[in-house]
């Protein structure tokens, strides 16, 4: 492991439930104090305060706020599969719901806290472990969706695994550019024109 690497890496793989307790209280604190004071004044003696312990018990657990910004930025991107996927009906007529059902599922996950999400895309440095996790929800992402359009009877489009990678990396870009913006467009207006656009696109129109 890199120097750079060893900066970002936890320090303390949490193998007790009072462990990842105490690392679960250092993130959500870590994610307030972010999206209050910004990164730069996001200081580590902030996050330890608000998550009501010392200092030295937070350098147990990470080396430097660089490595919170960083797990938090995994978590946010490892954050699992599209929900709902499975009970979708996919009968004749029911293309639009389906990608308003993945488009909303994305636009949920990203609309809690603008500010922070912010923070995350501009701030958070590279780790391995960071770019493995993109690239685990990619994959995972786009196999997932590339499943839905093989089964639904309205989606036109012939090749479907170039297919899916446009769908989520449309979906993923600009909800992550349109929610992080600081005046972001409102999650409604976002969820019907990419459902339009996307919609339209497979079903051959």
């Amino acid at each position: 492991m890199s120097a750079a690497e060893r900066r970002l890496s936890p320090r303390r793989k949490p193998q007790q439930v009072r462990a990842e307790l105490t690392r679960e209280r250092i993130l959500t604190a870590a994610a307030h104090v972010f999206a209050e004071y910004g990164y730069a004044a996001g200081t580590t003696n902030r996050i330890a305060e608000h998550a009501r312990m010392s200092i030295g018990s937070l350098y147990q657990y990470f080396p430097n706020k660089d490595a919170i910004l960083a797990e938090l930025l995994v978590r946010h991107i490892d954050r699992g599969a599209w929900a709902g996927a499975d009970e979708l009906e996919l009968g004749p007529g029911t293309l639009m719901e389906t990608v308003r059902a993945l488009v909303r599922d994305a636009i949920d996950h990203h609309r809690d806290d603008p500010t922070l999400l912010r923070i995350m895309i501009e701030e958070a440095p590279i780790s391995g472990e960071l770019i493995e996790a993109i690239d685990r929800h990619g994959k995972a992402r786009v196999n997932q969706v590339r499943d839905v359009l093989a089964r639904h009877p309205d989606v036109r489009v012939t090749d479907l695994d170039m297919a899916a990678e446009l769908v989520v990396g449309t979906v993923e870009l600009n909800t992550h550019k349109l929610m992080a913006d600081p005046h972001p467009a409102s999650p409604e207006r976002l969820e019907a024109e990419l459902t339009a656009m996307i919609t339209r696109y497979l079903g051959g129109e």
